[in-house]
């Protein structure tokens, strides 16, 4: 392909992203990985241009382009070699027309800036799109982080975390023997804290309630010790098939039971859990804005509705949760994101109702905010959280 031609994949894909992201389709990776399995002409050079224009658009804007072409064409502005491209070559873009509309610069989506917490300087909303690092946790039950140290030239262990490890970026941990054996898990620093303020221990009931793929769960089976009665629930099936083979690869799948709820109807099935649980972690879908270094395409998912209906569900998940925790237990509700909404304001809202439950600081990382702790790339290294750790009345 030629530069130009590649630049004009670029606009094409950045189309089908776009509606993809206004009407809820396939996520980007999936659309990209589907336009090259068509498209056997082009070399794995071909692929990583394209791939790198497309996502420097992505990252160039925080609200949603009107079209590819619009998009890079904002980015030519400022880009003379990229605006030469633009040059009426055979597969390549129609030269830029004068006073062609662009799309305008913004590295948030201007509506949500206001929504963020007011710890969230302009310096640190920039740093929610710098490059992700790789974090690892390593699993104890299989080995130990002085091993894994060793393993890679750079390792270093993560401050504020019991089995944390930061490796260089781009090294190769999945096809690694450790982690194929169920001895690591690539686990940002920001969700391992969360597992660990649960302060989950052998012999106690744990449930997870918005279990995902298992994450979270494999590192509270871990400082379970195989130990006591773990319950990963969620109301997606495959999620929960998913948690089962790395249950097993991490030696823990004996003490963890899934449990699969029915949206809307969770109380039904986690009735018998009533007042029985020691720790339960609410780790709530949530906008992902905490996430967006790693997906910054999700910027063009987000919108004013989708953000309400989230906020709805994560109270509503608070009052589900509370009755299963025991007297003196831990309740701990967690999202990956940095809007008040859906974490400050949350749990200042359900201990407003709920006014004998006490928070806890459970750890000395992030910073405190409101009734919680705030996580966020430029202040910890991590992805951006809220996490509050309430205690039950006895």
């Amino acid at each position: 392909m030629t530069p130009a031609a590649r630049l004009q994949a670029a606009i094409d894909l950045l189309d089908l992203i776009i509606a993809a992201a206004r009407d809820d389709g396939p996520a980007a990776d999936t659309l990209i990985a589907r336009y090259f399995r068509d498209r056997r002409y082009a070399g794995s050079k071909d692929r990583r241009a394209v791939r790198d224009l497309v996502y420097r658009a992505i990252r160039a804007y925080g609200d949603r382009p009107e079209s590819g072409r619009t998009a890079l064409v904002g980015i030519a502005r400022e880009d003379g070699e990229l605006a030469a491209l633009f040059d009426g070559s055979t597969h390549g873009p129609a030269p830029i027309l004068p006073g062609e509309g662009a799309s305008a610069r913004s590295l948030l989506p201007r509506w949500i800036v206001p929504e963020l917490a007011e710890l969230i300087s302009t310096q640190e909303q920039a740093a929610l799109l710098d490059r992700a690092p790789l974090h690892i946790r390593v699993n104890p039950l299989k080995t130990t982080r002085q091993i894994v140290l060793a393993r890679w030239p750079g390792a270093q262990p993560i401050a504020e975390t019991r089995q944390g490890v930061a490796l260089p970026s781009g090294t190769d941990v999945e096809s690694d023997q450790l982690a194929r054996d169920g001895a690591l898990e690539i686990q940002d620093a920001g969700s391992q804290i969360i597992a660990q303020v649960c302060a989950a221990g052998p012999g106690m009931t744990v449930l997870d309630l918005c279990a995902g793929g298992g994450g979270k769960t494999l590192a509270l089976a871990a400082d379970m010790a195989g130990e006591g009665r773990l319950i990963a629930a969620d109301t997606v099936r495959d999620r929960l098939a998913r948690l089962v083979p790395r249950a097993e690869r991490a030696g823990c799948a004996g003490l963890i039971e899934t449990l699969l709820l029915d949206p809307g109807r969770e109380s039904e099935r986690l009735a018998p859990l009533d007042s029985q649980c020691d720790v339960v972690l609410i780790d709530a879908p949530c906008s992902g804005s905490g996430t967006w270094r790693r997906n910054p395409e999700a910027r063009w998912r987000l919108t004013p509705d989708r953000l309400a209906r989230i906020a709805a569900l994560q109270a509503r998940l608070l009052q589900v949760a509370a009755p299963l925790v025991k007297p003196g237990g831990r309740l701990v509700y967690a999202v990956c994101s940095l809007i008040d909404r859906e974490g400050h304001d949350q749990v200042q809202q359900f201990v407003s109702s709920n006014f004998l439950w006490s928070p806890q600081r459970s750890t000395e990382a992030g910073r405190p905010w409101g009734l919680g702790t705030l996580l966020s790339p430029q202040h910890d290294g991590t992805d951006g959280f809220f996490f509050s750790v309430l205690e039950k009345p006895c």
